[in-house]
């Protein structure tokens, strides 16, 4: 991944420990702050490349590292990884994310946003539902895994998710009942985009071969419009 001043690696205090990520500034050198949370994959160059093009939109986008520097390809390696990532542990990064975005100086916003993919989706609804007010826009792509919340009554943030309506991982029906149980749960704006794709059709680079440009494309201007108005 490339470093320069704008694009770097960090690390940021977590009430565990000391927690790393990928850090990407806008060329103004400012902006409101986003998390973009990785997928089973781990924190790899495509996960830093979403945050690169999210600092390219005027945002200051952090990537953590929730597998400690690990990366696969594999799928079924992946699967593995993601099953035996402490979500506790995961959850005290995620928040030491947020801490350290909103007290960064390059962050102009009061509240951040957050994008996931994959188990990054999960993960995204997981620290809605557990930040309440610091986290303003969620933006979970086809949300899987063990960090998918059961209840979102702490959830406060406007929620803008994207599903295919071919996904084997998470069928579509399965999102819209998710959708009406965050809304009814939580009382926060929730509106839910489907595509005729299968699973991680925002990937690029992805071993199912499933990506989708299209729908890639639109998905993308939908997720920046959106936490370019809920991100303040």
């Amino acid at each position: 991944m490339p470093e320069n001043e704008s694009r770097q690696n960090t690390t940021f205090p977590s009430s565990s420990g000391e927690a790393h990520g990928y850090l990407a500034l806008p060329p103004s050198g400012s902006g409101p702050g986003v998390l973009v949370i990785q997928e089973w994959w781990g924190l790899t160059d495509h996960i830093a490349e979403v945050a690169d093009r999210l600092a390219a939109e005027g945002f200051v986008a952090l990537a953590p590292d929730l597998y400690g520097g690990r990366t696969t390809h594999d799928a079924d390696e992946a699967g593995a990884l993601m099953m035996s990532l402490p979500v506790d542990q995961a959850a005290k990064d995620l928040g030491g994310a947020v801490d350290f975005l909103l007290a960064h100086d390059a962050v102009t916003s009061t509240t951040v946003g957050a994008v996931g993919f994959c188990m990054g989706g999960g993960f995204v609804l997981m620290l809605a539902a557990q930040q309440g007010d610091r986290v303003s826009a969620a933006v979970p792509f086809y949300g899987v895994g063990p960090a998918v919340p059961k209840a979102y009554a702490g959830l406060t943030a406007a929620v803008q998710g994207h599903y295919g309506e071919r996904d084997d991982f998470y069928p579509a029906d399965d999102a819209r009942v998710q959708a009406e149980q965050i809304r009814s749960e939580s009382g926060a704006e929730v509106e839910f985009f489907f595509y005729d794709a299968a699973h991680a059709f925002h990937n690029d680079t992805n071993a199912l071969g499933t990506y989708d440009s299209e729908d890639a494309a639109l998905a993308w201007d939908r997720t920046t419009s959106f936490l370019r108005d809920k991100v303040v």
